[in-house]
């Protein structure tokens, strides 16, 4: 498998950096201790076509695969985690559960806003006694006329104050029936619809990550996304290309960490040498750089299957949950590598540290993905 950067994505890695010098780099440490979510910035990457990589172009998207989809997060990723994770969830999760799911009405109503960030996305699975056993959701929707009536609260939902849209999973069924679900589209604004508590987080703090609650809120049918009942299979096939977004976020998280980890080596100097010809220094960034170039592989196989339509729910697997913890190494490592320096603000990698962390526990813990990895090899 070749998988060299084709033109189209070194322009967009290369915009995208241009754009990182004078839109984010100058202010992300000021939004990471605030915890500011600055909208104003996604509108101007929904200009660049960046929140609707994968929407096609008659819905005002980018029209574009999948491999350019890691360009897009992981080139974000390495100048700011939590604007890469903000990025990833808008357009795989509550984009791509439209995208792939929604009725030709419901594209065209929700698609053209979302894809140039007019609207800001959320999808809602987890609650707060489910984070990975999802099928034991309490969030339910019950059938009243023309319309379903909402009532539980969604938590650990990125967007979940700020979004002008979410797709939300609710029971519809039974408990632990994986037909008992049901993908529903709630507008903000809609009565009964608020969001709740923001969460005060470690890292990817200009990542805004909130509850939904639903109270009585009532939702025309017009709004299930596809047939009722279906709202669960639907979400894990929509985590499968939500797990490439997380390992196109630890990638570009990892190469950030990386790179200025590099860089320093080669400029500090103890002992009348730069760190770098230190065996002890240099064989940490041989490490890192052969780990983050396997992430890589495993990013862009899964990718390309993903492009292929052809099933990839263990590469997707094995892709999120070996990048995860390569970023989670590679931050780790490149601290160490700054010293006393690297634990402070005025250096990059402790925000690598504390953004990386986050990658090996959203859309699905490394034990779940080990859980999938296992029982798709074992069918084997």
């Amino acid at each position: 498998m070749n998988f060299e950067p084709t033109e189209m994505q070194q322009q967009i890695a290369q915009m995208i950096r241009d754009f990182g010098k004078t839109h984010m780099l100058p202010h992300i440490m000021d939004w990471d201790e605030n915890q500011t979510f600055p909208t104003d910035l996604f509108k101007r990457l929904g200009e660049l076509g960046l929140m609707g990589v994968l929407v096609p172009e008659k819905y005002n998207g980018a029209g574009l695969g999948y491999l350019e989809y890691v360009t897009v997060v992981s080139e974000i990723a390495k100048i700011c985690g939590a604007i890469g994770l903000s990025v990833a969830a808008h357009n795989s999760l509550c984009t791509g559960h439209i995208l792939q799911f929604g009725n030709e009405e419901q594209k065209q109503r929700y698609l053209p806003k979302l894809a140039t960030a007019e609207w800001i996305g959320a999808w809602g699975l987890t609650e707060p006694n489910t984070g990975s056993d999802a099928m034991n959701m309490k969030c339910v929707a019950k059938q009243d006329g023309d319309d379903w009536i909402l009532n539980g609260t969604k938590s650990w939902i990125t967007h979940g104050k700020s979004g002008d849209v979410a797709v939300v999973i609710a029971r519809t069924g039974e408990v632990r029936d994986s037909h008992g679900m049901t993908a529903f589209v709630v507008e903000r604004g809609t009565p009964g619809f608020s969001g709740g508590k923001k969460e005060n987080k470690l890292g990817m703090r200009a990542s805004e990550t909130a509850e939904m609650i639903f109270d009585n809120c009532r939702v025309p049918a017009a709004n299930v996304l596809g047939e009722v009942g279906d709202g669960f299979i639907q979400s894990m096939k929509v985590l499968d290309g939500g797990r490439i977004s997380i390992a196109a976020l630890s990638l570009g998280i990892a190469k950030g960490a990386f790179e200025a980890a590099a860089k320093y080596a080669q400029e500090r100097h103890q002992f009348d040498k730069p760190i770098a010809s230190f065996q002890g220094i240099s064989f940490k960034l041989a490490d890192m750089a052969t780990e983050i170039e396997a992430a890589e592989l495993l990013t862009m196989q899964a990718a390309d299957m993903k492009n292929r339509k052809v099933p990839m729910t263990k590469e997707a697997a094995m892709a999120k949950y070996y990048a995860s913890e390569v970023a989670v190494k590679t931050a780790n490592e490149a601290v160490q590598v700054f010293g006393g320096y690297g634990y402070t603000k005025d250096f990059p990698v402790e925000k690598f540290y504390r953004d990386a962390k986050l990658c090996t526990i959203g859309e699905g813990t490394s034990e779940i993905q080990k859980i999938v990895i296992a029982r798709e090899a074992l069918k084997k």
